[in-house]
């Protein structure tokens, strides 16, 4: 269900719960919002639990120092007990640590419900097609949308090569090292791709004013993207409501 709804409607939802997220010092809702941006992944996306578990890892590592502070010292780093201080509801927060550790997770998922469910041509349409985004604009936000998961292939490949010529076996995880000598390689990779999309612009004729056909219209707002809004929305209101101020 999630592919099949309009990317800006799924992006207007998502933004709303990130910023509740983000306003709201409240662990419950925070447990809540996690719950539910996982539960989607899963059951209406399809998402395997092992890439779940790979892209929570990043967000755990992110938000641990607050959470070890908390939980092992038992003390509250300055930005936790500043943030607590600045929360909406006027409920004491009894480990502001925890509460942002949940925080960064809650907010990483919810935003995988976006981009694991949307197909970046699709979007790049709606955004042309909703703000008349100019057509060497969209270009570049696609081009720049394919180029970080080309750039892990990359990396892969490049540690595959290097273990190859060196005859030692590659590593988990690469080493100081290893990643220094990698910094050049990928960078003329980028640098490379950059000229390519560049000549790709041209030969397409990506100037400003042209009249331009299109031959994939961008999808419209259909009753299920309203009723998707609504719905989330609603949930969203009665979480909101059901939690303790």
């Amino acid at each position: 269900m999630l592919k099949a709804l309009h990317p800006l409607a799924k992006l207007g939802v998502c933004a709303a719960w990130i910023a509740a997220s983000l306003s709201l010092m409240n662990l419950e809702f925070q447990l809540v919002a996690l719950g539910i941006a996982t539960v989607l992944l899963r059951a209406d996306a399809r998402i395997p639990l092992r890439r779940l578990v790979l892209i929570a890892v990043p967000l755990a590592l992110f938000g641990m120092g607050f959470l070890i502070t908390s939980l092992l010292f038992d003390r509250e780093a300055g930005y936790a007990v500043q943030m607590a201080g600045e929360q909406v509801s006027g409920r004491a927060v009894d480990s502001p640590g925890l509460v942002l550790f949940v925080r960064v997770l809650a907010c990483g998922m919810i935003s995988g419900v976006f981009v694991l469910t949307t197909d970046p041509g699709v979007f790049i349409r709606s955004l042309m097609h909703a703000f008349r985004l100019p057509p060497g604009a969209a270009f570049a936000l696609l081009h720049a949308m394919h180029l970080v998961p080309d750039l892990g292939r990359a990396f892969v490949t490049l540690r595959m090569a290097r273990a190859i010529r060196t005859g030692r076996a590659m590593q988990r995880l690469p080493g100081p090292a290893e990643l220094a000598g990698l910094v050049v390689p990928l960078l003329a990779f980028a640098i490379r791709r950059a000229g390519r999309a560049a000549v790709a612009m041209e030969t397409r004729g990506l100037a400003p004013g042209l009249r331009r056909n299109s031959l994939h219209p961008a999808p419209g707002f259909g009753k299920g993207d309203a009723l998707f809004v609504l719905a989330a929305l609603g949930v969203l209101g009665g979480v909101l409501g059901a939690v303790p101020s």
